[in-house]
């Protein structure tokens, strides 16, 4: 390496045996390494989220700032390069609980009454419907995290106006 103007270095060639803990990964299209700047010398192969998203477990996620319908949250995500969030796991659930408030998700029974679906065509397994949801009162076919602690699922109609999260790999 040699020092550059503002304590930059230029790494010509790198022999790497600091990985961080489980890296390198190659987790999606990681062609690249970072060095931390915390004393650890660890690295890692992870790419960065855009600014402004949150990052979690390998994703980024973006709140919307103003309010839609399902479709149009929708758009709006597929515009960035993401989709509207398709919950994986409790952690995951866990994390969006302490970042959004009430917001739209990727899940839906549009094509199929009854038939959830996620927007990445993956069916329902992992749920969180709060008590007594999915309830279709009405037409209701899109999915909105609620407003209790626990973030709960709950159907509406598709047209009604929430924020959204938006999620995509970086």
């Amino acid at each position: 390496h040699f020092p550059l103007n503002n304590n930059k270095i230029m790494l010509l060639s790198l022999t790497c045996r600091y990985w961080a803990t489980t890296q390198p990964d190659n987790g999606g299209k990681q062609d690249c390494a970072y060095v931390t700047n915390n004393g650890r010398r660890s690295w890692g192969d992870n790419k960065t989220c855009p600014v402004g998203w949150s990052k979690f477990s390998h994703r980024c996620y973006l709140i919307s700032k103003r309010s839609d319908s399902w479709d149009a949250a929708r758009m709006d995500c597929r515009d960035r390069g993401a989709d509207l969030v398709v919950i994986n796991s409790p952690e995951e659930q866990n994390f969006l609980s302490t970042i959004t408030t009430e917001v739209w998700i990727g899940l839906n029974d549009k094509e199929q009454e009854g038939m959830w679906k996620w927007v990445d065509g993956t069916p329902l397994t992992l749920t969180n419907w709060g008590r007594d949801q999915p309830d279709n009162g009405g037409e209701e076919d899109c999915v909105h995290l609620g407003g209790d602690k626990q973030k709960s699922w709950n159907d509406l109609w598709c047209s009604s106006s929430y924020q959204w999260i938006c999620e995509k790999v970086p």
